[in-house]
């Protein structure tokens, strides 16, 4: 626990904030305002938290004021002081002779300081304005900066706007980090006096930095967001790389994407980018109905769509090549939101464009890489982590069963690996060649998964059957069963990552069926 002490002149909300959180263990140990009126002494009562009242007297000096303040705060042994709307500029007596001192601007200094920021940002007309949680030093604003948290300014603001926006979206997180950072030790003050300097252990620019600031635009208002009720906006990033956040759509009559429009849309490129070879996918909810490479990108399309042709209906189509007639007639030949491609034919898009409501995405960067971080959003955070680039290789599998695989089953253990990418977990890909035959999601055991995928490629597969299959696993068989349910299929071949303490019971499960089994020796799990 860091006990801190807080010199407040009003309302003192950042404070109360501050002690509601206890970031980084800190305890606001006491209360002390320049003023008996002063609303947070009754915020301070209602925690607990002692309070002390040091007036000015009549006449009294800054420096006997500040001594009395000193005296107080002594009683207290706090390791930190937080200054949170109190008026009074203290002196270098104060400050030498007090724990180290924190005060929050409502602004980006060395901009805009002094009491009207917020005026002087409007009339500045800037874009971007703030708050910064400052050392205390005599000289009003100008002390080493400890940490920033940005705000956008709208051409509707006013100062009261402005004003409630900074504290709530950014004093609120500034001050609580810092000092979080203060009481964990990564915080340090070197120097003395006006030479003093704030360093942030691990503050580097590295692909997890301690401080992250990513600014983002409006680029879209949508008709709903994933249902009805919900409403949703689309903001694109700079420098994006191949995306659907920005490409053009060349359908001019076809309504704008929907929130799932842009998911899917979305999960569709990142399949196809996986192969150098002609690809296609159709996807429904963010998971492929069917994948498939080929010599032409038709016969590609062909493949994907014969996985379940069924559940394909109303899905999205991404292409890894420019889109040719002979693929577009097949595409439109049933229901189909959205297709992306890095480019079109005239002759493909003259038929494509039949489709008053098909959406035609041209992903003019196609070749180039997204960003290499993914993120998921948490109620209060964010998950940000490297993309899964993986790719394997037959030189890079494990045989593990006394039956070898082929050279052909190897080679479909490597395509089945890169489409389980993407699909959510648990995961079975049924594939023969380079093209999926079922496809068993989301599912919560993984036997399950593979009885899905086999009920996929025996009821919903145009012209495919799991008989002679490769089955790829993202994640390890916990048992047999999974094995056992694959052969009754007609699976012959298997790639999984290994590793459960099962291992050699499944492994004498597909001896026993006389099938051919690999690992990897890394998952795929997809959960979002």
């Amino acid at each position: 626990m860091t006990p801190i002490a807080g010199l407040a002149g009003n309302r003192g909300r950042n404070l109360v904030r501050i002690a509601d959180r206890a970031p980084g263990g800190a305890e606001l140990s006491v209360v002390l305002t320049n003023d008996a009126d002063a609303p947070v002494l009754d915020a301070a009562a209602e925690r607990g938290i002692p309070t002390e009242v040091v007036e000015p007297e009549d006449g009294e000096s800054r420096e006997s004021h500040e001594r009395r303040l000193l005296d107080r705060l002594d009683e207290y042994d706090a390791e930190l002081v937080c200054l949170d709307g109190y008026m009074r500029v203290l002196t270098d007596g104060f400050v030498e002779a007090a724990p180290p001192a924190f005060n929050v601007h409502p602004s980006l200094l060395p901009a805009f300081p002094g009491i009207d920021a917020h005026e002087q940002v409007l009339d500045a007309d800037v874009d971007v304005t703030g708050c910064t949680v400052h050392l205390v030093t005599e000289e009003v604003d100008a002390g080493p900066i400890v940490t920033q948290e940005p705000v956008a300014v709208y051409a509707d603001d006013d100062p009261e706007s402005l004003k409630e926006r900074v504290l709530h979206e950014a004093e609120f997180a500034a001050y609580p980090r810092a000092v979080r950072l203060f009481a964990e030790g990564k915080l340090t003050i070197e120097g003395e006096g006006d030479e003093r300097e704030v360093r942030i252990a691990g503050d580097r620019n590295r692909s997890f930095p301690t401080r992250r600031v990513r600014g983002s635009e409006r680029a879209a208002e949508l008709r709903y967001g994933e249902n009805p009720h919900q409403s949703a906006a689309l903001y694109a990033d700079a420098d994006a790389g191949a995306s659907v956040v920005d490409a053009p759509q060349l359908n001019p009559g076809a309504k704008a994407l929907s929130y799932n429009n842009y998911n899917d849309a979305d999960g569709a490129l990142g399949l196809v980018r996986e192969f150098d070879e002609p690809a296609a996918a159709v996807i429904k909810h963010t998971n492929p109905a069917g994948c498939a490479t080929a010599d032409t990108l038709a016969a590609a399309y062909e493949d994907a769509l014969a996985t379940d042709p069924m559940s394909a209906f109303g899905g999205i189509v991404a292409l890894n090549r420019e889109c040719d007639e002979a693929t577009a007639e097949q595409i439109v030949e049933s229901f189909k939101e959205v297709v992306l491609a890095p480019d079109y034919t005239e002759d493909a898009l003259a038929v494509l464009r039949e489709k008053d409501n098909l959406r035609v995405l041209d992903i003019e960067d196609f070749d180039t890489d997204p960003s290499p971080l993914v993120e998921k959003p948490l109620a209060g955070g964010r998950l940000i982590q490297e993309r899964d680039e993986q790719v394997i290789t037959p030189a890079d599998l494990e045989i593990v069963t006394e039956r070898e695989p082929s050279d052909a089953q190897l080679k479909t253990m490597c395509f089945a690996w890169q489409v389980i990418k993407h699909v959510k977990s648990n995961a079975i890909v049924f594939a023969d060649g380079t093209e999926t035959v079922g496809i068993g999601m989301g599912q919560v055991s993984r036997v399950d998964a593979v009885r899905l995928a086999a009920m996929k490629a025996d009821e919903h597969a145009d012209g495919k059957s799991a008989a002679g299959a490769v089955m790829a696993s993202d994640a390890f068989f916990p048992f047999p069963d999974g094995i056992e349910a694959a052969v009754d299929a007609g699976i012959e071949a298997v790639v999984q990552p290994g590793g459960s303490v099962n291992d050699d019971d499944v492994i004498a499960a597909a001896d026993e069926a006389g099938i051919a089994m690999a690992h990897t020796g890394q998952r795929a799990f997809r959960h979002d």
